[in-house]
């Protein structure tokens, strides 16, 4: 069916192979599988590799008659994916394939990413490999791992090895256009360790939900100013803060991406509760009117659960906890002042999660310019401290 519906998309062979690959799952640090395809696929066209550890794998293509001295070409892509889904899907990252859809124009997934970050990079380059007719010098392609969660796979990767003298780099985001520098980007995790109580005896628990957000990248798309539902989250809860206790607040799943839903357990009684119902639709209408023309319509549902609940947040744990929220920096933090448009300096608050004994937020900072990328890394050892949590980059 898939090649039923691509069968007027050019190049063939790069649809033919980012079918075959987008059939294997390959989420960061679950990439034996998708190396296994590719060191399959050297095997099958007699070609030279070399895989390591990290399941980076190397393979290597004569120069074409008559390209023997030219200078050798090295195609470079991860084969790690952002593993992200909508709210109503089954998909198990684990071990489906991703199911493809065409969209008008464009190739998309049912329900999840799409991975075409960066599989289109393994589809060009065995297109390149495999095509018999295309003259070239000797090429290397190289394939590395873990690259959504830190470069992982690059770092522990033997440069060595390479022969090449050229090398270019399949993970941009134009076509037409070729990228010179990148941004460096840095993990950095605040835990907050908590004090709980005893659940007050009037108090019944609920879950609030913050959701319809559209997400995205937060390298390509946090310049396009869409809201993140941690942070809503955390404004909320601050003006509500008086109206109830705080169970736990979990929001996202990857920390470069821009999280579409955030949920908060609470507990408060009867009086207070529609008290926070008010001001869920207030704030709706305040969400909606600011991210006007930006979100598609971002929702707070406040509902009864039938959960037992055995402790909350102590007032003073709850307290820091909004205030680490609300001081951690989202979204665009500078912009180049000698390139137009261009963003300098980013950060995204891509993962919340309660546990026990703490509370871990997890952001994304991004620069290309080293200096502004250690200013917002002062600015999370400030929150650290203020906050009494601890911060790991």
């Amino acid at each position: 069916i898939f090649m039923d519906i691509l069968k007027d998309i050019q190049p063939e062979l790069v649809w033919k192979y980012f079918k075959e690959i987008s059939s294997v799952p390959r989420g960061s640090g679950n990439e034996k599988g998708i190396c296994d395809y590719f060191e399959n696929f050297a095997k099958e066209n007699k070609l030279e590799y070399v895989r390591d550890k990290a399941n980076n794998i190397l393979i290597r293509k004569n120069a074409s008659e008559g390209y023997e001295k030219a200078g050798g070409v090295i195609l470079q892509g991860h084969m790690d994916m952002v593993c992200e889904k909508t709210p109503d899907s089954s998909h198990d990252f684990l071990k489906d394939p991703i199911k493809l859809v065409v969209d008008g124009d464009f190739l998309t997934a049912d329900g999840t990413t799409l991975g075409g970050d960066d599989g289109i990079a393994g589809a060009m380059a065995l297109a390149v490999l495999s095509d018999s007719s295309a003259k070239h010098p000797a090429l290397e392609v190289l394939l590395t791992t873990d690259e959504e969660v830190g470069m992982n796979g690059a770092r522990s990767f033997d440069c060595s090895l390479l022969k090449g003298k050229y090398l270019i780099n399949l993970d941009s985001e134009e076509e037409g256009e070729i990228i010179t520098c990148c941004a460096g980007g840095m993990r950095a995790e605040l835990n907050l360790p908590l004090k709980r109580e005893t659940v007050p005896s009037d108090a019944k628990p609920y879950q609030i939900t913050i959701n319809g957000l559209k997400g995205g990248h937060s390298g390509s798309d946090i310049h396009l100013q869409r809201a993140s539902a941690i942070k809503l989250m955390g404004r909320f809860l601050y003006d509500i803060e008086n109206l109830c206790c705080l169970c736990e607040i979990t929001g996202g799943n990857k920390d470069n991406a821009i999280p579409r839903e955030t949920k908060a357990i609470i507990c408060a009684n009867d009086k207070n509760i529609a008290a926070i119902k008010e001001k869920s639709e207030e704030f709706e209408k305040i969400f909606n009117h600011e991210y006007l023309n930006v979100e598609y319509g971002i929702k707070i549902n406040v509902e009864t659960i039938n959960t037992e609940i055995k402790s909350v947040l102590s007032k003073d744990t709850f307290s820091t906890a909004l205030d680490m929220l609300n001081l951690i920096p989202y979204g665009v933090v500078t912009m180049s002042m000698s390139m137009k448009g261009l963003v300098e300096s980013s950060t995204n608050i891509g993962v919340i999660r309660t546990y026990d004994d703490k509370i871990t937020v997890i952001s994304a900072p991004r620069s290309s310019v080293i200096s502004r990328r250690d200013i917002i890394e002062k600015q999370f050892e400030s929150i650290a401290r203020l906050c009494g949590a601890s911060l790991t980059v």
